[in-house]
């Protein structure tokens, strides 16, 4: 009989090729075939340069897509072109790369491009039970569909690509409980936020981190993406939740799904896929629904992090290990101990990157957004994740309701969210962000970034402040 498993370890063990060690368990090494992997212009050039110079062709071309997202510009005018020259070397690259090597590829122009994390789902090719892999550590993302996903360096993409294999350990589990039912003007941003608050920054390091609860069950899957995604920033290497009908419903219907004859059979295997009645994990963490507020970063990185009505801490009275760091970041960002949250402006608004991009990220902000007008002197920008998404807010009016309010509507790409396209912040320059990392100089060099929903960044937007979004929708009630 066998001992009951948890579902990061069935899966694991539905794809392992062979052990290449004798132990049982987490740090078990092994070979694991990996499903499929979706590439991008920054992390995928060296892997393609090694397989040209060793002679090799990609093993099975189908199991992969690529899309261009990293370093594109997000100006409104496509036809404007990539302003940086090494962007544009990148870029042309990466697409002579697609055709030499086989791989469908969505450049610039093509009306599927966007942001590799959005790009995939909204395509249906993310199914329950697959293992993906691939060059972006925010590819946890897939874990709201059931499916194990997670970040591989350059050399990892190269050997995936060449043998659909990876060499793999075995990682710990974790099991993160979300109690109660989500009140309302708290997002999974806010969920994730006060997670990784609580368990710090390397909090899930060396797990697999399962989430199970009410309020879990209760979110769609674009909030379930939105936990998955940021896991990542607790150190949990995979993050995952059950699939549910919510899931088959995601994919149902997708260019890239299944047909219905073969997705109804798969339901069968689906259902089955969840941790056994018993199964053991290494870590166990619960949160309460119910205590947590709209979440805002002070610091310089995602675990330092209040509720918007809380004050800027004190390092004097955290732990010793965390004292030094505190201080680093506080005069990185320019605050003041004891400072309250809601009293910081900002310069910058962005709505945009993986983990807050999509159709109903922006439904959100725009509800807070309408009828209102974006404070003076802040630059408001939105980048819809994918060119679907900002065609299906087109359609749906989101686009006017943001152009109104005073925001750039611009095109798809990961924007703002790290400094490495023409989207970038100035020195000291302070922005509202619903993008996933808060380091030092992500949004640019000398940047100051506060991580927050979308509908917080609009709220903030419009005060001209940080500031609490729950007054806006309580204004909107009346």
């Amino acid at each position: 009989m066998f001992a009951p498993r948890t579902l990061y370890d069935r899966i694991v063990d539905e794809h392992r090729v062979m052990a290449l060690n004798d132990v049982v368990g987490p740090g078990e090494q092994m070979l694991l075939y990996v499903d499929r992997t979706v590439l991008n212009e920054y992390t995928s050039p060296q892997a393609f340069s090694g397989l040209r110079d060793a002679g090799r062709p990609v093993w099975r071309p189908q199991a992969a897509l690529g899309v261009v997202d990293h370093v594109n510009s997000t100006a409104p005018d496509r036809s404007s072109g990539v302003a940086d020259p090494d962007a544009q070397r990148q870029i042309e690259y990466f697409a002579q790369n697609g055709r030499d090597f086989g791989i469908e590829m969505y450049d610039v122009l093509s009306p599927r491009q966007g942001i590799e994390h959005v790009v995939l789902p909204e395509l249906g090719w993310i199914m329950p039970g697959l293992v993906i892999a691939a060059g972006d550590s925010h590819t946890t993302t897939y874990g709201a569909f059931g499916a194990i996903g997670f970040g591989i360096g350059t050399s990892d993409i190269e050997h995936l690509l060449a043998t659909q294999t990876l060499r793999y350990t075995r990682l710990k589990t974790m099991r993160a409980t979300i109690e109660g039912v989500r009140p309302p003007g708290i997002t999974p941003k806010d969920i994730v936020m006060a997670l990784i608050r609580k368990i710090g920054a390397d909090g899930a390091a060396g797990h697999a981190l399962e989430f199970v609860g009410e309020a879990i069950a209760d979110l769609e899957i674009e909030g379930r993406m939105t936990i998955c995604n940021m896991a990542v920033e607790c150190g949990a290497r995979v993050a995952f939740m059950a699939p549910d009908v919510k899931v088959l419903a995601a994919i149902t219907g997708k260019p890239k799904a299944p047909s219905a004859t073969v997705l109804e059979q798969a339901w069968g295997k689906w259902t089955t896929l969840r941790s056994d009645p018993g199964a053991q994990f290494d870590g166990e963490v619960k949160l309460c629904i119910d205590e947590i507020a709209p979440m805002v970063t002070w610091g310089t990185s995602p675990d330092q992090a209040v509720t918007i009505n809380d004050t800027v801490p004190d390092p004097v009275e955290l732990f010793a290990d965390a004292r030094a760091g505190a201080e680093r970041a506080i005069a990185y960002m320019g605050l003041r101990p004891g400072m309250a949250l809601s009293s910081v402006p900002i310069d910058r608004a962005f709505i945009g990157s993986c983990t807050n991009a999509r159709l109903s990220d922006l439904r959100e902000a725009a509800a807070i957004l309408k009828g209102r007008r974006v404070a003076a002197g802040v630059r408001a920008m939105v980048s819809p994740g994918s060119s679907t998404v900002r065609r299906e807010a087109e359609a749906a009016g989101i686009d006017r309701i943001f152009r109104e309010a005073g925001f750039e509507w611009r095109q798809s790409g990961c924007s703002m969210c790290l400094a490495m396209n023409d989207d970038v912040l100035a020195p000291g320059e302070r922005c509202a962000s619903s993008t996933n990392r808060n380091f030092e100089g992500r949004q640019g060099k000398g940047g100051r970034t506060h991580l927050m929903s979308p509908a917080m960044v609009a709220a903030a937007a419009v005060a001209g402040h940080l500031v609490d979004v729950r007054t806006f929708a309580a204004e909107q009630g009346q």
